[in-house]
């Protein structure tokens, strides 16, 4: 009997057909350890789950990894739903996980704490800004068909009537709840610079119907925006994401709003409290005074006074000695500097230079001869010394070689 010989790709094939015709492995259930988890650039995930004796090689493609609530990380034990089939190329099987969640907790709790534990390690839960005392417009996220609204709109009236109240309508459970809550933040500190407070709220539920508020995109439009806001999510024993972000919990939407709205009566008394002290307070400070005024005697008054003017008497003494000082000093300066002046003035007097020695000698007009050309035989000279003069006739002259003009020259 002769059999017709199989292709690779043939084979794979017929066993691809195989498994994928198979009722079991069409809709298995399994559990196991995560182990080399990879998620590639396309949003597709590849990793193995194994028990303590076998691995199976497991994808998961991005359309069903985005739906899942919570990361996959090595060494996790995990439920998955999917089915058994080959890839042909490589002539391998592998698990094609449609559904995944944790084994022994809740995929959303899991999440839950995760991104918790990430958004704090960030610094999201820190640096909470300051609720304003006396807000004077608020912005409420929140269904505009829900308990919640209902009841911060009542206890904010029965507070204050000088608060306007601004709603913005949105999904507070659903598939794109935690858009719409985000980009509703984003749009607030965008587009609106007189408010002071939001408030981000929604009655109670189960943490499916509460989970739009721990999401991720909430966590981060809270955070980055530059309006406090309150959160109230829920009941009391209620929290979220969205708490721990917030610069300031509510337990209840009611409390939320006795939080932001100030009570107006009690601002009233407030202020009456104040002025009555304000006026006791002065009432005893004008009356201190005057007692004060009434013990001043007239001894006490020229005491006072006389004390006064020895204080300024001495001050006075001081004031004169000091400028004594300082003209006894300018003028030691002066004549410092003038005796230096006509000690130079001196030196160059013509009469210093006879002093050393030396002579002056003048013409019949009186003036100063100082080079021989000119004078010549015949004329008359006249030589100043220190005790007086000579009268002279040039008899003879004579240019010397190495005259002073000479040597200066030199």
């Amino acid at each position: 009997m002769q059999i017709r010989t199989l292709s690779v790709s043939e084979l794979n094939r017929y066993i691809h057909r195989l498994l994928s015709s198979d009722p079991i492995l069409n809709s298995i259930y399994l559990k196991g350890e995560i182990s080399n988890f990879k998620l590639h650039g396309s949003g597709h995930a590849y990793f193995s789950l194994k028990d303590k004796t076998s691995k199976i090689n497991c994808v998961i493609f991005k359309d069903h990894y985005s739906k899942i609530k919570f990361e996959p990380q090595n060494g996790m034990h995990i439920l998955v739903k999917g089915y058994i089939s080959t890839y042909e190329r490589d002539g391998q099987y592998q698990l094609y996980i449609r559904e995944m969640e944790p084994d022994g907790v809740g995929a959303l709790h899991l999440a839950f704490e995760q991104l918790k534990i990430k958004l704090k390690e960030e610094g999201l839960f820190d640096c909470k800004k300051k609720i304003p005392s006396f807000p004077k417009k608020i912005a409420i996220v929140t269904s505009p068909t829900g308990a919640a609204i209902r009841d911060i709109i009542s206890v904010s009236k029965r507070r204050s009537n000088y608060i306007d109240l601004l709603i913005y309508p949105v999904l507070v459970q659903g598939e794109n709840a935690a858009l719409e809550i985000s980009n509703a933040i984003d749009y607030l500190n965008k587009e609106y610079t007189d408010i002071d407070v939001i408030i981000v709220t929604r009655g109670g539920g189960s943490i499916e119907e509460l989970w739009a508020f721990n999401e991720e995109i909430v966590a981060r439009s809270i955070w980055d925006s530059k309006i406090p806001i309150i959160s109230a999510i829920g009941h009391e024993t209620d929290y979220t994401i969205a708490d721990f972000v917030a610069d300031l919990r509510a337990p209840t939407p009611s409390a939320a709003a006795e939080i932001a709205v100030p009570h107006i009566g009690d601002f009233k008394n407030h202020l009456d409290n104040f002025y009555r002290k304000l006026n006791t307070s002065f009432n005893h400070y004008i009356q201190k005074k005057r007692n004060q005024m009434i013990r001043i005697d007239t001894n006490r008054l020229l005491s006072i006074t006389k004390h006064k003017l020895i204080e300024e008497t001495q001050r006075l003494d001081i004031l004169q000695r000091n400028l004594c000082n300082y003209t006894n000093r300018k003028i030691q300066n002066y004549q410092s500097q003038l005796m230096k002046n006509a000690s130079k003035l001196e030196a160059l007097s013509p009469f210093s230079t006879i002093l050393r020695g030396y002579s002056i000698t003048f013409d019949e007009n009186g003036n100063n001869i100082y080079k021989i050309n000119q004078v010549k035989k015949g004329d008359h000279i006249n030589i100043m010394l220190t005790d007086g003069h000579i009268d002279c006739t040039v008899t003879h002259k004579k240019k010397e070689a190495h005259s002073i003009e000479h040597f200066h020259k030199s």
